[in-house]
């Protein structure tokens, strides 16, 4: 039985002051086995490093006094012995063979069942058993592509590019310490939720695939926090969900060459980013929550933005007012908590939605909405061009709770 992953000895003896005396983590091999040829020998518990390929023996029948297993979920745990008195502190180690791993050790401990123990020969490990795990992989071509193999459990770096892939591979959702994954030229149809599990994701790169949607799962996943930047550029995308804001760890965000015909209606909820691009879509405008950015660099070339008119608004004016939408201004405007528990989903997901006034009162359904031209400097220090003119204009949609509203803005820019 052998175990790959980093070993930590620590002496439990006193030698100053009551400190224990600590060693330092190192990959290594260990293996729990006899000596080769020495059937019915003791079974030994034999750890491997760089610096010493030929191993320190450990007996382990009768010998050890706990196992401390209470992170073995996180790849660590560590194996307290008698004689002498060290604990191995073991960690960065394969769950499922961690485990497996300690249960032997546990049954070679106790002397049961040792006929029917996955022992291994004690023998010097190899340099490929011992050295740096691996952390990067770059994969350029089909042919280059692992077809049998497994990905390196330690990877934190992986770019298939060019691999002509339909799907993302079951394997690299496994591969639970990913901080960049690029998957650009291929492909992808669509995103599997379990993509969501890599919870230390920073970068995520799908331009050029064939995606037409981002899931609302993805966004109400572990990369709420941990995502960064995301790439989705080049694809066939033609509306972002609601939950699209959820991601408030995001910096850069590249929407380029898709179609879509408008941007997530609470945009500006996504306070930390700071680069975003979403030139060559169909956008005719923005939205009002848009002027909530803080952005750095902005492009939004190539874009058919209508022209505004604010005297040609679209009324959705209900009167009177219904009762349900009475009861959502009142939610939003008094911040009253809501949730999932206390009301429907479709009336929060609503409530969610809700549109703004310039006097800063909410409305759902019953509205006035017009386009205005906002300046994209508002929000960016750097703005691309909007059109082969020269302009750095764009229209913002705008809204009014009422008659009343609408009058006075009229009165303030067209009196």
């Amino acid at each position: 039985m052998r175990l790959q992953c980093e070993v930590e000895v620590l002496s439990r003896l006193l030698p100053t002051c009551g400190l224990r005396g600590r060693g330092r983590a190192a990959r290594a091999l260990l293996s729990l086995g006899r000596p080769p040829g020495a059937a019915g020998a003791e079974i030994y518990l034999m750890v491997c490093t760089a610096r010493d390929r030929g191993g320190a023996r450990y007996k382990v029948q009768q010998n050890v006094e706990r196992l401390f297993t209470r992170f073995v979920e996180e790849g660590k745990a560590t194996v307290r012995l008698r004689e002498p008195a060290v604990d191995l502190c073991l960690s960065k180690a394969n769950v499922i063979n961690l485990k497996t791993f300690l249960s032997a050790v546990r049954l070679a401990h106790q002397g049961n069942d040792t006929g029917v123990l996955p022992l291994s020969p004690l023998v010097p490990a190899k340099n490929s058993d011992v050295e740096k795990p691996k952390t990067k992989m770059i994969i350029t071509s089909r042919r280059d592509y692992p077809l049998t193999k497994s990905f390196p459990f330690s990877l934190e770096h992986l770019q298939t590019s060019y691999c002509k892939l339909a799907r993302i591979d079951s394997r690299v959702l496994c591969l639970r310490r990913l901080r960049k994954l690029d998957l650009s030229h291929n492909h992808i149809k669509q995103l599997p939720a379990t993509l969501g599990d890599l919870v230390c994701l920073q970068e995520l790169d799908l331009h050029d695939n064939h995606l037409e949607a981002f899931s609302g799962a993805l966004c109400s996943s572990g990369l709420q926090k941990s995502l960064q930047l995301l790439d989705l550029s080049q694809n066939q995308i033609q509306a972002l969900p609601l939950e699209f804001c959820q991601l408030r760890g995001l910096v850069q965000l590249r929407l380029d060459d898709n179609a879509l015909l408008r941007l997530p209606c609470r945009i500006g909820q996504l306070s930390r980013l700071r680069f975003l691009s979403a030139a060559r879509n169909k956008l005719p405008f923005l939205p009002w929550d848009f002027r909530n950015l803080s952005l750095e660099n902005l492009d939004l070339f190539g874009n058919p933005f209508e022209q505004p008119n604010p005297l040609v608004p679209n009324i959705q004016l209900k009167i009177p007012l219904t009762l349900l939408e009475c009861a959502a201004r009142a939610t939003v405007n008094h911040r009253i908590p809501y949730g999932c528990h206390l009301l429907p989903s479709h009336l929060c997901k609503d409530l969610e939605v809700a549109k703004t006034c310039r006097c800063g009162s909410a409305c759902l359904s019953s509205f006035i909405q017009i386009t205005v031209t906002m300046n994209l400097h508002h929000v960016a220090h750097t703005v691309v061009l909007v059109d082969n003119m020269g302009g750095t204009d764009a229209p913002v949609l705008c809204y009014f709770c009422s008659l009343h509203c609408y009058s006075q803005f009229l009165d303030r820019h067209h009196g």
